[in-house]
């Protein structure tokens, strides 16, 4: 009786000790925040779940700011932000902060016109006037003039912006604000902006919202990330450089615009228009954002585990999905400073 007792006993304490092990391997990690990287983002934490015993990542695509907003109330364990996070911020947070960039990409002017007609150039003046509502049809004599023998209708130009706040937003306002005076002073940059209050501004949320708008009015034209524009087959126009230059977006246009700037030591870069004769004229690094002091070991780990395989296979993937490959010696300052997860 007295061996059957410790038996049991015994039985019960492996039980337990599998059951504890099995509990502690077990890690969710929640995220949410810009939908600039989503697709990208998306697939990363799918395919590092699979191959990761006891890890599932969950990500909600729900706009820069509504993910610093959610990291800032303890919602989530980790945000994604392409306006990486203000000082005043950071400084709301008693466990510290980690800003890690984990990609970079190219905001495009989608448009739609009749015909579908490709190649469509537009000057840095004409395409920061029309987003101040100063150009307003498709034939005005300055978009005529930099497309020589295309037929440009003589539409009203609709003009998409985000509704919510986003980091899209800020960087592509902080672009227009760099090389146009008058923007900087009417609207200027940020996560939301007062947008012309006319009928031919129409505001729709996120990356894919502005998209599907885009597609769906003649005569518009909305600012979306690359690897949307790609997945939705929409047109988008070659924009002129600093240099002068028409540039298409693509891996080596964005990468030549990384290559113009260093990465200082807290990892935040912005390229509000870059140097570089091939380089296209709006790119940006996004970020992951992290606590430095999580309280729970595993949950640290496996968020190093998740930063280390974003770095080494997500990378790979960048490219074909419409991002652009962080330059090695910035993969190599991330994977340090991921380290301070703990």
């Amino acid at each position: 009786m007295i061996r059957l007792m410790k038996s049991a006993a015994l039985a019960v304490a492996v039980s337990l000790s599998a059951t504890s092990t099995f509990a502690a391997e077990n890690v969710r990690l929640t995220g949410s925040g810009a939908s600039f990287p989503a697709p990208i983002y998306l697939t990363w934490f799918k395919d590092f779940s699979k191959k990761t015993d006891g890890v599932t990542v969950d990500y909600q695509s729900k706009g820069s700011g509504a993910g610093v907003q959610d990291f800032l109330n303890k919602t989530v364990d980790f945000a994604a932000s392409d306006s990486a996070m203000k000082d005043e911020e950071i400084a709301k947070v008693a466990e510290g902060v980690q800003l890690l960039p984990m990609t970079a990409g190219e905001i495009v002017l989608a448009y739609n016109l009749p015909g579908s007609p490709k190649g469509l150039k537009l000057p840095r003046d004409v395409y920061s006037n029309i987003f101040l509502g100063k150009i307003t049809k498709w034939n005005d004599p300055q978009i005529v003039k930099a497309n020589p023998g295309m037929k440009l209708p003589e539409l009203p130009i609709t003009v998409v912006v985000r509704a919510d706040s986003s980091g899209t937003n800020a960087v592509f306002t902080k672009h227009l604000s760099a090389i146009n005076a008058e923007f900087k002073q009417a609207l200027g940059e940020g996560n939301t902006v007062n947008w012309p209050a006319t009928d031919k501004f129409i505001k729709s949320p996120k990356n894919d919202g502005v998209t599907a708008t885009v597609r769906q009015t003649p005569g518009a034209i909305g600012y979306i990330e690359y690897g949307f524009a790609k997945l939705a087959k929409v047109d988008f126009a070659e924009l002129q450089n600093k240099a002068g230059q028409y540039v298409v977006p693509n891996a080596e246009s964005g990468a030549e615009a990384l290559a113009a700037v260093n990465m200082p030591e807290n990892l935040v870069a912005w390229l509000p228009d870059p140097d570089g004769a091939k380089s296209y004229p709006i790119t940006s690094y996004t970020w992951m954002i992290f606590r430095k002091d999580n309280g729970n070991p595993a949950k640290a780990k496996a968020m190093r585990d998740m930063v280390e395989y974003s770095l080494t296979e997500g990378q790979k993937i960048a490219d074909s999905m419409g991002y652009i490959p962080l330059p090695p010696s910035v993969v190599d300052q991330v994977r340090k400073a991921a380290q301070n997860i703990k």
